[in-house]
């Protein structure tokens, strides 16, 4: 007898092959069955007129502290996502010395954008090896996870407070292989690391990471090589070039894995800046390595503000300014001759994010005090020319009377036909990946989350970019394939069973709101899907009609178990 059988839907197995009309048998939370299957199931799903497919795998989350307070690590599953990787960017919450919890809790805070109260009473902070992580969360999943190992966590749980400002010596180097390699065995599904200018700690610091020698990136990722089933993921920063390129093939030859980096920003607007990103991988291929690009698949609309910084910061000369306190901020803003400069230095053409200074453009997303909530919805340019005053003043003049509240959005990157059509043949391309959701960070920011909804509901259905067949392929086997995930990404018998149903014509992207549903009442941005009917994970139905099943299935991945080695061709060595 057969657990589950889904019924008369048109499978899209996940190979990109062509769809075809069948049934689907589970048993034991494996596929044993492709085709007409007559055998009883304690559990029948009727899929007559839906796409029935593999679970969709997002390679870049940020899970690895929510995991503690939401097992179902919503939203992802209800859009469809059954298997996710966290500890990214070199932000893993384990290894944990003692000590580095309220570090790494106020970093995530910063870097990530994740409510500090929320951390505070939705975290335990109570292990200290990798492996004591992973296995609290054992059982608690409803989908499978895993996780990198960070190098801000490993070498600030060495260094301690020399991590920040300090190149590592001889026998802090030596502290970290010894811990990275215990958290790869226990585990860790591989190393992760950031040079970022974006990445800033608490105190407005660069994260432990950026203060790394290229000796001991390498000298770190090269033990990557010793452990079945480990990858490497990094990212280089913005407006990066050749020499970065290099560096990242470096990476890649020393662990001898593959680099997936984050992140190719698809704009039509400056189509060579992409297309000079993605030479990384001719570069890399050149010389032996690997290096796949992780690619948004939707419009970049991010919500922000003057209080936390976060990507603000990246601007020419602003990093220091939120290295102050609230009151000083503002003291800083009201002063006109420093607000002056503070504005200049912003649009210097040698900053690769000058671009982001375009105040005119900037609208109102979200004011706290009711005087400015008539501003909400509305474009800085115009309320500036309303007031007889600048653009950058009158953004500067609404921050400080709503105490450095008001959210800000830039203009939203990617919305034009003709950014829809690069994306569509960046997703044909073998150079990237598609995902850089960020689930479970910058909560208050963006909605990227939702990236397997927008692919089928905007890219297949309404822009016919891609076939169902090759998007489902490049949302399940290509990130599954990419990191040796085990059986998984294919509707394919002995396969674990790792299924979506859905509707083709409702597919995509639902209500967008905020959902005050974490720690301490803290919110998020949210967004519900449309038209997933089922997910199932490991063979247990998981979501049913946009309901959580309360079932908790998921498997936390280790290394080598869970995962297979992907190797570069022919093994070349550093």
């Amino acid at each position: 007898m057969l657990d589950v059988v889904i019924k008369g839907g048109t499978i899209v197995d996940g190979t990109g092959g062509p769809s075809q009309q069948a049934d689907l048998g589970i048993r034991d939370g494996r596929i044993v069955a492709v085709g007409a299957i007559d055998e009883e199931a304690t559990q029948t799903i009727d899929a007559s007129g839906k796409i029935v497919s593999p679970g969709f795998v997002d390679v870049h989350t940020h899970y690895d502290a929510q995991a503690f307070w939401d097992g179902t690590l919503s939203p992802s599953p209800y859009h469809g996502v059954t298997s996710v990787v966290g500890g990214n960017c070199g932000f893993s919450i384990a290894p944990l010395a003692p000590g580095a919890g309220e570090y790494l809790m106020k970093m995530l805070s910063r870097v990530e954008g994740m409510p500090l109260e929320a951390l505070e009473e939705g975290v335990p902070w109570n292990w200290e090896s990798f492996g004591e992580y992973l296995g609290l969360l054992d059982g608690k999943l409803s989908v499978n996870a895993g996780f990198m190992v960070g190098h801000s966590a490993i070498r600030r749980s060495v260094m301690g407070e020399r991590a920040i400002g300090h190149e590592a010596n001889e026998e802090e180097l030596a502290g970290m292989v010894e811990l990275l390699r215990a958290s790869l065995s226990e585990g860790g599904m591989g190393f992760s690391s950031t040079v970022s200018s974006t990445h800033n700690d608490f105190d407005g610091n660069p994260v432990p990471s950026r203060h790394a020698s290229k000796e001991e990136m390498l000298t770190l990722a090269r033990q990557v090589r010793d452990f079945e089933g480990t990858t490497v993921e990094f990212l280089p920063g913005v407006g990066w070039g050749e020499e970065e390129a290099n560096y990242m093939a470096d990476i890649s030859l020393a662990a001898n894995r593959p680099v997936n980096w984050n992140v190719l920003v698809p704009n039509s607007q400056n189509i060579q800046h992409a297309m000079d990103q993605l030479a990384a991988t001719d570069i890399a291929r050149a010389r032996g390595a690997e290096v796949i690009a992780l690619t948004v698949p939707q419009p970049m609309t991010i919500r922000i503000n003057l209080d936390s910084g976060f990507v603000f910061d990246a601007l020419h000369n602003w990093a220091p300014f939120f290295k102050k306190t609230k009151a000083e901020k503002i003291e800083f803003l009201s002063d006109p001759v420093r607000r002056k400069k503070f504005g200049e230095d912003a649009q210097n053409p040698d900053s690769p994010m000058h671009m982001l200074a375009n105040w005119d453009f900037f609208t109102i997303d979200q004011a706290q005090k009711d005087s400015l909530k008539q501003y909400c919805g509305r474009r800085i340019g115009e309320i500036a020319e309303e007031m007889g005053k600048t653009s950058f003043d009158t953004l500067i003049d609404i921050a400080i009377e709503d105490d450095l509240q008001t959210y800000f959005m830039p203009p939203t990157m990617g919305e034009d036909d003709e950014t829809w059509k690069m994306r569509g043949e960046l997703w044909h391309d073998d150079r990237t990946i598609i995902g850089a959701s960020d689930a479970g960070a910058h909560l208050d920011m963006i909605d990227t989350f939702a990236f397997s909804s927008q692919v089928l509901g905007e890219g297949v259905r309404k822009r016919k970019l891609i076939t169902m067949e090759e998007a489902v392929r490049q949302l399940t086997d290509v990130p599954a394939s990419l990191y040796g995930l085990r059986e998984r990404g294919r509707l394919e018998v002995g396969f674990h069973a790792d299924v979506v149903v859905f509707d083709a014509d409702e597919v995509g992207l639902g209500e967008t709101y905020t959902k005050f549903d974490l720690p301490a009442g803290a919110g998020r941005l949210y967004a519900d899907a449309n038209g997933i009917e089922h997910v199932f994970t490991n063979g247990v139905e998981i979501i049913r009609q946009g309901e959580d099943t309360g079932a908790r299935p998921g498997t936390v991945f280790r290394s080598g178990r869970d995962t297979r080695t992907v190797e570069l061709p022919g093994g070349k060595d550093a």
